[in-house]
């Protein structure tokens, strides 16, 4: 297990994240200091429990995790309450912090998702991702952003509260947010201490090509946390074109310009690294996968190093 995971200075801190007035991120290991958290997204390892899945992380030199709280997730809603702090001090005592998870929180009014956010928050959680708002194309794109806008501002009141921040993911497709600028109708009245962005540089790139950067620049207030991993273009066994996740530096996305960005906004929070990319089924959140587990996690370790050479290269500490 490398040094990192067991410096003992003060605990770690979010500067100018949701929650920072409260202190310190307690989901943290006690005594860990790191502005940017590398966390892996651990989708695809739900074929582990919290025990493997913080022994593995430990092993290959993450910072933390980046867990799933969503309906068949890792943790169901329903059990948050008892399952949510066990993982939390479960991945503490392999000295790994949990800053974050990915949720399908939208609606502060929902009791479910309001005590999700309670028990995170409790648990020193400082930072999660929103669910995904669709589209009634009965309606104009405006009406649509009209109404989702006042969901936005429930949150971010509720997140306030608490002392949590939440993030909204932009994902290609058809989902709000696949254009940014649809982002920017949603929070432009909102406080960025408690409810953004979370930004996905794959799919800000898969949605904007060349013109990602401007997108980028609409939300760069609402930036907190942000997602990497890569894809390239091409065309599927029918002849048609699609994206495919690769791992990290063998595809299309930009990331020494993006990192570049990132670093200037001067936000110290955590980062989630996907592995969406063929992993035997695991990639999806599949219990049973056919790849070698020890495939899986080498894969997970050269995508880490990656990541690592080339924030430090941007100056970005981590």
């Amino acid at each position: 297990m490398q040094r990192r995971h067991f410096i003992q200075t003060t605990a770690l801190t979010l500067a100018g994240f949701g929650g920072a007035e409260k202190g310190s991120a307690d989901g943290a290991p006690a005594g860990k200091s790191l502005p940017r958290p590398v966390c892996a997204f651990t989708k695809c390892l739900q074929f582990l429990d919290f025990d493997q899945i913080a022994a593995v992380l430990a092993r290959l030199g993450f910072d933390g995790a980046d867990i799933t709280v969503r309906p068949d997730g890792q943790i169901e809603p329903k059990n948050v309450k008892t399952e949510l702090p066990k993982a939390v001090k479960t991945l503490q005592k392999a000295g790994l912090a949990l800053p974050m998870m990915v949720s399908a929180v939208t609606d502060a009014e929902d009791p479910v998702s309001a005590e999700t956010l309670k028990t995170a928050a409790d648990s020193g959680i400082r930072a999660y991702r929103m669910g995904w708002l669709a589209y009634d194309f009965k309606k104009s794109i405006q009406q649509n952003l009209d109404g989702f806008r006042k969901s936005c501002e429930g949150l971010a009141k509720l997140n306030e509260k608490l002392g949590i921040h939440g993030g909204y993911q932009n994902h290609s497709g058809l989902h709000v947010g696949a254009p940014v600028w649809d982002l920017y109708d949603l929070l432009k009245e909102v406080d960025p201490k408690y409810l953004g962005v979370q930004y996905d540089i794959r799919h800000a790139v898969t949605e904007g090509g060349y013109s990602w950067m401007l997108g980028m620049k609409r939300v760069e207030p609402w930036i907190r946390t942000i997602c990497i991993k890569d894809f390239v273009w091409g065309k599927d066994p029918q002849g048609v074109w699609r994206h495919r996740n690769v791992p990290l530096g063998e595809g299309m996305v930009p990331f020494d310009e993006f990192l570049k960005e990132y670093a200037a906004l001067k936000v110290e929070a955590p980062i989630s690294v996907h592995f969406e990319y063929d992993l035997g089924g695991a990639e999806t959140g599949r219990k049973v996968t056919t790849m070698d587990p020890e495939k899986i996690y080498a894969m997970m370790k050269k995508d880490l190093e990656w990541l690592r050479d080339s924030l430090k290269r941007n100056g970005l500490e981590a």
